[in-house]
């Protein structure tokens, strides 16, 4: 155990109010806890899981039922730093098998889809992807996948952490849908960073036009002699490329292979998904920023839901979640407050924060006192020299410009950070709302585009 806690004393943050959600977020600081993961058969290794190991992989998680990579380098070789360094000057490559794909593919596969998402899916062409939200009866976000089109009658969910690919068999467990709904052997691999696109062209050659491909664009590709769809999409915020891999248990090693032999003269460096990066970007992480008890508003994530009238956002057929939504949405506009909690941007003082948070870090007003929220999300941001972070403080009602709610920029409050971040242990540091992003995006997002 942790010399910086004793965990027969810990207190739990009850200030915060979380009366709206029926199982509380644990805000008792426990810090980092020396455990080993057991490496089990219930739980499934992906067919990258030995390629991981040999490129060095030394911690992992679990993710969608699936271990995954989250560490290469050491702490004492400079660890996710290093990792960062390479994400921003160069060109990497991230294990993410843990996004399971499923497929939903036959006549209704349109009609299905789009009653399971808040966009319009009619609007979303075939060879074409899009970052899409599911969200129950209730408003709350389900899952955050991207969404690929590969065909007029067949789409993936490459999913994000929870189980929506047995929700998605639930909704259509009576058959309403003329369409079948299955997992798929398809994994991918993210390729991210300034040198991907240059990567991508020796790997591929002419197979694509890469000068002219599209965000979230989508391309039938052979890869190591292997059958691969190819998005250009990513996780980070920096230039980027998926690689989906058909029949993955079989042909991992090739197409890794080839992608480590392409990515040579680039500096290619295999990493864990660049969560520093992502944190930038403003790009929220399921079951870390939110979850089916957040709504989309108090997530920023109110531009997926179909209220402005105008493109894939004039949706007029029904979807699960439409009537709550759309009644938060009009509370919103009426100056009601349908939900206690708003996910802000922060600029944050302490010493630079160049690890994962094992704990909610908790949030008091600038004056002091009780929490009253927290932090989801924190790193180091070595461009502006400071921490940042993603978390949740109360709502104070404040609209952008279009209509979707935000934190109020200039609000200041105190973190309180464990001591080896702390500039004075025990006592909390400043923190001020600021817009999200952080950093602008290689590819700007809709929700940077609407300012949303």
């Amino acid at each position: 155990m942790s010399n910086e806690f004793d965990y027969t004393k810990l207190n739990h943050a009850t200030s915060v109010d979380q009366s709206d959600r029926e199982v509380p977020y644990n805000l008792r600081q426990s810090g980092p806890t020396k455990v080993e993961m057991l490496i089990s058969t219930r739980v499934r290794k992906s067919p990258y899981w030995h390629l991981s190991m040999e490129a060095g992989c030394w911690r992992a998680t679990v993710y969608n039922r699936i271990y995954h990579p989250r560490g290469y380098v050491k702490p004492e070789d400079g660890g996710a730093m290093v990792e960062y360094e390479a994400i921003k000057n160069h060109v990497t490559m991230w294990n993410v098998a843990v996004e399971r794909q499923i497929r939903v593919k036959g006549p209704d596969a349109e009609k299905f889809t789009d009653y399971v998402i808040t966009r319009d899916a009619t609007k979303i062409s075939p060879m074409r992807a899009r970052y899409v939200i599911l969200c129950n009866a209730y408003g709350g976000v389900l899952n955050d996948p991207i969404l690929l089109r590969i065909s007029k009658d067949e789409f993936w969910f490459s999913l994000s952490d929870s189980d929506i690919g047995m929700y998605l068999q639930g909704v259509n467990a009576d058959g309403r849908f003329d369409c079948t709904v299955e997992e798929i052997d398809v994994c991918p691999v993210q390729i991210q960073g300034p040198k991907s696109k240059a990567l991508m062209k020796d790997l591929c050659g002419d197979q694509v036009d890469f000068d002219n491909m599209p965000f979230y664009g989508l391309a039938e590709v052979k890869v190591g002699g292997r059958s691969c769809v190819i998005s250009q999409s990513g996780f980070s915020g920096e230039a980027g490329y998926e690689i989906y891999l058909r029949e993955a248990t079989k042909y991992a090693d090739d197409m890794w292979n080839a992608v480590l032999a392409a990515g040579k003269k680039h500096s290619l460096m295999v990493i864990a998904p660049a969560h520093h990066r992502r944190i930038q970007a403003g790009i929220l992480s399921w079951g870390q920023d939110m979850d089916h008890q957040h709504n989309p508003f108090q997530c920023n994530l109110g531009y997926q839901v179909s209220l402005s009238g105008k493109g894939e956002w004039n949706k007029k057929a029904d979807y699960v979640g439409k009537a709550a939504l759309e009644k938060m949405g009009a509370d919103l506009k009426a100056g009601q407050k349908p939900y206690k909690l708003q996910l802000v941007g922060l600029e944050l003082g302490g010493k630079p924060i160049e690890e994962y948070a094992p704990d909610f870090w908790l949030v008091s007003p600038e004056s002091g006192g009780d929490p009253v929220g927290f932090i989801t999300s924190p790193w180091y941001h070595p461009e502006k020299g400071q921490n940042i972070a993603m978390g949740y403080v109360p709502f104070d009602g404040t609209l952008n410009a279009n209509g979707f709610p935000k934190g109020k920029v200039g609000t200041k409050y105190k973190v309180h950070l464990p001591a080896k971040y702390s500039d004075t242990p025990g006592t909390p540091v400043d923190a001020v709302v600021v817009d999200i992003p952080f950093t602008e995006s290689f590819n700007a997002n809709t929700r940077e585009v609407v300012k949303g």
